[in-house]
């Protein structure tokens, strides 16, 4: 049995069809990442799941029954558009949105000032949340999300505006549940994320799911014929090799395609023969972003 079951959600907004037949499963005590463009229906998807909008058609399914108000008891959700009480102090507000989830007492009082301290906010508890930074205000609703000990995480974009150590903090966070045996949800546009986060994906593109699965199944599956090269000097010919199929520039790497599996070899030669330096050649390696851009078109390349 999957933990989360998600069948042919669909949801329009006047003439716009945002989500459509939307579908994918969710196994227990896994990571799952929810990835597409800004705008490609991951937000509406998730507000569905949450029962913040109701689906025009579709359901999802917890553990074998449809969800109801029960869900949201187990959840911790952090949205895409952060609210959070701005008069409040932020120890305050930690205390009162976890009794919203019925836990109080010290065990909470000392787990919320623990989980300051690991952000580096400590010294703001008894600041007004209007006093914080945008990115500290993110950080404080995060807290609130795991607080209570929730089931389910479920975060929107939880990664949109944190700097690269805060980051890096909610990562390990998001990988201390899955320890202790969470199942996390997260959405992002953010490709390399995703690609160090998730056990599962699904890909999301103009309301409709385009690949979904097991991330290393899907990534066997297309890095066949696919080869990873870090250069020194201009490869540019490599457009005009008649076994190369595809040539993918990514600046500080390049993903080229052959036709055939076994001319991976040839390329290597064809490389060292004129006089390129190879720093990196990594066979049947390809990157979600490069999966991504093959099958979402050209323009999908703004996505990182």
């Amino acid at each position: 049995m999957y933990a989360l079951e998600v069948n042919n959600l669909s949801k329009s907004f006047n003439s716009l069809k945002a989500v459509d037949n939307v579908s994918f499963t969710v196994p227990e005590g896994s990571v799952f990442g929810l990835i597409g463009r800004n705008g490609a229906g991951k937000t509406t998807t998730i507000r569905m799941m949450m029962n913040i909008y109701m689906p025009d058609a579709g359901e999802v399914i917890l553990r074998g029954t449809k969800i109801g108000q029960e869900f949201k008891d187990k959840v911790g959700y952090l949205p895409e558009e952060r609210g959070l009480y701005k008069k409040m102090k932020v120890m305050d507000t930690l205390l009162f949105l976890a009794e919203l989830k019925s836990k109080k007492g010290r065990g909470i009082e000392k787990k919320a000032l623990d989980y300051l301290k690991r952000f580096e906010l400590l010294d703001r508890k008894n600041s007004k949340l209007e006093d914080l930074s945008k990115g500290n205000q993110q950080k404080i609703q995060f807290i609130a999300s795991v607080l209570h000990d929730p089931e389910f995480l479920i975060f929107d974009e939880p990664f949109s505006g944190l700097d690269p150590i805060n980051t890096d903090l909610l990562k390990d966070i998001i990988l201390e549940k899955k320890e202790e045996g969470k199942v996390i949800i997260f959405s992002t546009h953010l490709m390399d994320f995703a690609e160090k986060l998730s056990d599962h994906i699904a890909m999301i593109d103009h309301g409709k799911i385009i690949l979904k699965g097991s991330l290393n199944e899907i990534k066997s599956q297309y890095a066949q014929r696919n080869i990873t090269i870090e250069v020194e000097g201009d490869s540019s010919f490599l457009e005009k090799v008649d076994f190369v199929e595809k040539v993918e520039n990514f600046g500080n790497s390049i993903g080229v395609r052959v036709k055939e599996s076994s001319q991976s070899q040839d390329l290597l030669k064809l490389l060292v023969q004129n006089n390129i330096k190879v720093n990196k050649f990594a066979a049947n390696e390809i990157s979600l972003h490069e999966i991504f851009v093959t099958l979402a078109g050209k323009d999908a390349n703004n996505v990182k």
